[in-house]
């Protein structure tokens, strides 16, 4: 695997486009890297940008942006909402793919050598970078801000990691780390007091409140017997917290950071402060995300809120991801693009999946033009998805029919199996047509000489297997997507029972065609041993299907 690691610099401007420009070109003048987001904020007066790539070329990208910044943002006439010590104020490595968050934190102090050294400005280490870990909280490091600093880097206690031991008056000092994927999480209220925020921030916030005798804000201090403050913590694990006022929209807000969305989701911590600022008379109108999203995030979002409704979670991803924002009023500021906010949607790759975003008729044309692909192996996947799709929505007719109330959760959980399927059946209707083109660029190779011939010979022996392997993936997806055609022909809505019929004829077609694809890509290879083995288990699954078509036929027959 690849390795790959993104990069989030925060950069001390939101409102001058063309800053903000100049430095995201630099980034993108990078081979190697991709950039995913640009997301300014007027009243905090800073940027957040995110970009991926292999581990080299990010931090050469991030090394160029932080140069950059440092060249066009003056601090020292900066003002903002959000805390800050300098115009990149901090720049994070996050693993991705294929690389440990160890070797990720090297690349930071790499980068941070290299800026300290040829920018000539001081850099400290954070979070999995630093190795002092009473100084490796970036709050604790930026505590002071950019006017604070003056004097506090001349403390021994904070001298740079990096850099000399002086606090550019123009660009500040910057904060370079390693860290886990955080997400950054502003919520709504309907007040205007950054007191009222900061309190409820303060309910949630992991870090929690000074405990304090009387008055809970101005009465005195209570200490342990060693004289140190005794603490309150808050109600959410994983989780930074403050409040402010943002003047662009007239409200304030709770600003978190997620940093640990497998303990505290976006969902959670959306409903704790809504419950928190109702016990204190405000309530919330709504939220923001500052940069990009997993998609699992949204997804658990959408399915928390069904289930919430007593509603069946077993609906596409897009409709997943629309009850998500609406619940989470993602959209109350500014409009929530799923496609631009969603990092796996800005890193997918569709021109492996030309066919599946096409409309029907384009699907169909391209079926009966002269191409000999898409052929029979994509429109067996297809029509297996098309099959459990029928079963899938007879679940979730069923999981709202009147009078079924209590049983929701049942064929929700039928409505949600049937969607795995449907996605990876969708998935090998791309699949097969590529496994055939790969058969057809294997053919294509130089043959000019034999260490050529035979090379030539094994990438035609693996592109063959591997054609062989999808459409018998498909048999596979698509016999045990009956279980869930089945089973909504037995118990779903009666109204809907022909529909399951219908399914089932489709999967039992799709397991059949599929299995045509397979043996005569089968007949192609020279391992005859793993040949022989599929075309066998292919001929079992073959009459187990055409055996459950049989009976869910017959139990549609008899309800009709």
């Amino acid at each position: 695997m690849n390795q790959l690691i993104e990069c989030v610099p925060n950069f001390s401007e939101g409102n001058d486009t063309n800053i903000i420009k100049q430095i995201t070109n630099e980034i993108e003048s990078v081979e190697g890297v991709k950039l995913l987001n640009v997301d300014p904020g007027k009243a905090t007066n800073r940027t957040v940008v995110t970009f991926v790539g292999n581990p080299q070329a990010v931090i050469d990208a991030a090394f160029l942006a932080i140069k950059k910044a440092s060249e066009l943002i003056d601090m020292s006439k900066h003002k903002g909402e959000h805390p800050r010590m300098g115009a990149t104020d901090v720049c994070p490595l996050i693993p991705i793919a294929g690389i440990s968050m160890e070797e990720t934190a090297e690349y930071a102090k790499k980068l941070g050598a290299r800026v300290g050294k040829e920018v000539g400005i001081a850099v400290y280490l954070y979070e999995a970078a630093q190795a002092d870990k009473k100084r490796n909280n970036l709050s604790i490091i930026r505590s002071g801000e950019y006017e604070g600093f003056f004097k506090k880097i001349k403390l021994p206690e904070w001298k740079p990691d990096f850099g000399p031991a002086e606090h550019s008056v123009k660009s500040g000092s910057t904060v370079i780390g390693a860290r886990d994927f955080l997400v950054a999480y502003n919520v709504n209220l309907n007040t205007t007091s950054t007191r009222r925020a900061n309190s409820i921030a303060f309910d949630v916030r992991e870090a929690g409140r000074v405990k304090r005798e009387g008055n809970p804000v101005t009465g005195k201090i209570v200490t342990d017997e060693k004289g140190n403050p005794v603490n309150i913590p808050g109600t959410l694990k994983s989780v930074k917290a403050i409040g402010w006022y943002i003047e662009e929209f007239g409200i304030a807000q709770i600003s978190m950071n997620l940093t640990n969305i497998n303990i505290t989701s976006v969902h959670k911590a959306f409903d704790e402060v809504c419950n928190k600022a109702w016990e204190r008379g405000i309530r919330v109108t709504g939220s923001e995300l500052v940069g990009l999203v997993p998609l699992k995030s949204m997804l658990d979002a959408g399915k928390y809120f069904l289930e919430k409704q007593n509603r069946s979670i077993g609906v596409s991803e897009k409709e997943l991801i629309k009850i998500a924002v609406k619940s989470l009023g993602l959209d109350e500021l500014s409009p929530f693009k799923p496609e631009e906010r969603i990092i796996e949607y800005l890193l997918k790759d569709d021109s492996k999946a030309r066919l599946i975003k096409m409309d029907l008729v384009a699907f169909a044309d391209e079926t009966a033009s002269e191409s000999p692909a898409p052929g029979g192996g994509s429109i067996a996947a297809y029509v297996g998805t098309l099959g459990i799709s029928l079963g899938t929505m007879v679940a979730n007719l069923s999981s709202h029919k009147p009078g079924w109330d209590e049983r929701w959760k049942e064929f929700s959980d039928w409505a949600e199996k049937g969607q795995h399927f449907k996605n990876e059946l969708l998935k090998m209707v791309d699949e097969d047509t590529n496994a055939f083109n790969k058969i057809m660029t294997a053919f294509g190779l130089p043959k000019a000489n034999d260490e050529e011939k035979k090379a030539r010979t094994q990438a035609i022996q693996d592109a063959t297997k591997y054609a062989t392997e999808v459409p018998f993936k498909v048999m596979q997806l698509c016999y045990d997507s009956m279980e869930v055609i089945k089973a909504m022909a037995e118990v779903g809505n009666p109204n809907s029972v022909t529909d399951a019929g219908v399914g089932a004829l489709c999967a039992r077609s799709a397991v059949m065609g599929a299995f045509l694809n397979v043996k005569i890509n089968a007949a192609g290879l020279t391992d005859k041993a793993f040949a022989e083995k599929l075309i066998a288990e292919g001929n079992v699954l073959e009459v187990k299907a055409n055996a459950l078509e049989s009976e869910i036929l017959k139990i549609v027959n008899g309800k009709i």
